[in-house]
C-alpha cells in the first residue's frame, strides 16, 4: 500500500450550510486537495487553534498530547484509509507496533495539527477523492460521494432552481445510487 503525506491547508464554510464546513488538506507538492466535511463544533476547534490564543496550550487535547510526548517514546502516524457512508475513516497507529486505533477523520486532522503527527492518505483513495488544488480559489470542489444526503438534496434543489440540469442529473444519479444500497 502506498501512502501520500497530507498537510492541513485551512477550513472553509459551506455556503448555505451553517452547521457544516470543510477541512482542506493538500499533498506535499500542493497539486491535489482533499476536502473533509466536518461539523460546526470541529470548525470551532480549528478556529481556536488558528487564532493562536494563549489558552489553546491549556486545552485538553494539547495537554494530553504534551503528556504523551514528554513521558513516552511512542511515535504515531495517521492514515486516512477509506470512505464509508460518506464519512472518511482514519487510523491512528503506533509506528513501532503498528497497532491501529480507529479515529474520526476530522479528529485525526486536529490531532495531526496539534501534535505534528504525520498525516497520510492511502494513494488510491487520494486519486479517487482529490481534486486539483488552486491556491487562491474562491470555492472548493469535492466529490459527490463525500457529501451527506442532506447536502446532496440541497445541491440538487439549487441546481434545478438555477437550471443547471447537467449538474442536477449527476446529483440525482448519486441520490438514486445511495438508495439502492
Amino acid at each position: 500500500m502506498n501512502k501520500i503525506p497530507l498537510f492541513f491547508q485551512g477550513i472553509s464554510q459551506i455556503v448555505g450550510e451553517e452547521k457544516m464546513g470543510l477541512l482542506i488538506l493538500v499533498d506535499k507538492e500542493e497539486q491535489r486537495q482533499l476536502t473533509i466535511p466536518c461539523e460546526e463544533e470541529m470548525l470551532r476547534q480549528f478556529d481556536l487553534r488558528l487564532s493562536r490564543m494563549a489558552v489553546r496550550n491549556l486545552m485538553l487535547p494539547e495537554v494530553l498530547w504534551q503528556v504523551i510526548s514528554s513521558q513516552t517514546d511512542l511515535h504515531f502516524e495517521i492514515l486516512i484509509n477509506d470512505l464509508i457512508d460518506e464519512l472518511y475513516r482514519a487510523i491512528l497507529y503506533n509506528t513501532e507496533t503498528l497497532e491501529p486505533i480507529s479515529i474520526r477523520a476530522c479528529d485525526a486532522v486536529l490531532l495531526s495539527h496539534i501534535g505534528k503527527v504525520p498525516l497520510f492518505i492511502e494513494e488510491r483513495l487520494m486519486m479517487r477523492q482529490s481534486v486539483p488544488f488552486v491556491r487562491e480559489a474562491t470555492g472548493v470542489a469535492m466529490p459527490l460521494n463525500a457529501l451527506s444526503d442532506n447536502m446532496l438534496k440541497e445541491a440538487l434543489d439549487k441546481a434545478v432552481l438555477n437550471e443547471n440540469y447537467e449538474l442536477a442529473s449527476h446529483l440525482r444519479d448519486e441520490i438514486l445510487r445511495r438508495k439502492q444500497r
